[in-house]
């Protein structure tokens, strides 16, 4: 014979809960968010730009990969606001978006070296 406990739930934890969650369309966009900084390439491209602005050349000399793979990266940060670019001449120039990025992943590398 099964017994079935019953939990007694706080009604006000459940309100205060409920009043500190995001939307579900907001929480769908953070998964996307830390999605894109689940990727070890973006990752290192958001190091490289924390110290410099680059063009996609650049990019890909100092991190020993192709023109092309940096710029499928660079399209994706994009269209997630991680990055921006400005044009001069022929050349695209990348810089972090804003200093919210910097925060992101000085708190995620404080995090993992506790």
């Amino acid at each position: 014979m099964e017994t079935t406990t019953y939990i007694h739930v706080n009604e006000q934890v459940l309100k205060t809960i409920d009043e500190k969650m995001p939307p579900e369309e907001e929480l769908q966009d953070l998964a996307e968010l830390f999605k894109v900084f689940g990727d070890g390439t973006r990752l290192k491209i958001l190091y490289v730009l924390l110290s410099s602005e680059m063009c996609v050349y650049d990019i890909a000399a100092v991190l020993g990969m192709s023109q092309s793979a940096i710029s499928h990266q660079l399209r994706v940060l994009k269209q997630m606001d991680l990055v921006k670019n400005r044009r001069d001449g022929k050349t695209i120039f990348y810089s972090l978006a804003d200093d919210h990025i910097v925060t992101i992943l000085s708190q995620g590398l404080d995090h993992i070296e506790e």
